[in-house]
């Protein structure tokens, strides 16, 4: 897995491993390819993968029962994808991930990633720095939605996500921020005007 270096850099950004440890851990992904739309989990499986996305777009959503999304983050580059939920409990899942874009992945399962900590055991402290990042986000994410209001949720967006507007449908960027797709085009005209 040398030949993704932003997959290495990620890693390394966390925890420092020698060219040895790195040939190993790299060693237990595996690089899939995954077309546009193709679910890779589906509400009440179990999430079986961890994910690395190395090319393009997932979107990670709760489906009601009238089959309104509702879409918790979006997983582009240098970003991992997976219900951890699902994946550490091995409890059926609640979750739905769909590619937006045809992508590649890098993924292990639970069974080799524990494996992965047996054998290089600050993997484990990768992890759990990740795992606490990735709660930290989350709980923003929650603040955000409770407090926040429309404009400044679409501005967040924008800063989170800085090109993903031009690469995914705006209901999409809808269903992420909680609103209608006719609200979110009122909400880009104010944003627009209050920057002239």
């Amino acid at each position: 897995m040398s030949e993704h270096p932003s997959f290495q850099n990620n890693i390394l950004n966390y925890v420092d491993l020698s060219n040895d440890e790195w040939t190993q851990f790299s060693s237990y992904y595996t690089l899939e390819k995954v077309d546009k739309n193709t679910v890779i989990l589906k509400e009440g499986d179990v999430c079986e993968y961890e994910s690395y996305v190395l090319e393009g777009c997932f979107k990670i959503f709760y489906q009601d029962e009238n089959l309104r999304e509702y879409i918790l983050y979006f997983a582009i580059e240098d970003w991992w994808v997976l219900d951890i939920g699902s994946f550490v409990s091995g409890s059926p899942s609640k979750l739905n991930i769909q590619a937006l874009e045809d992508s590649v992945i890098l993924t292990i399962d639970r069974a080799k990633k524990e494996e992965l900590y047996r054998t290089i055991p600050k993997v484990e402290k990768l992890f759990r720095i990740m795992n606490q990042k990735t709660l930290a986000a989350t709980q923003l994410r929650m603040i955000s939605m409770l407090h926040k209001t429309a404009d400044r949720r679409y501005l967040d967006f924008n800063e989170r996500y800085p090109t993903l507007g031009q690469r995914i449908p705006q209901h999409q960027i809808a269903a992420y921020l909680g609103i209608s797709h006719e609200f979110l085009s009122k909400v880009r005209k104010r944003v627009l005007r209050d920057k002239k």
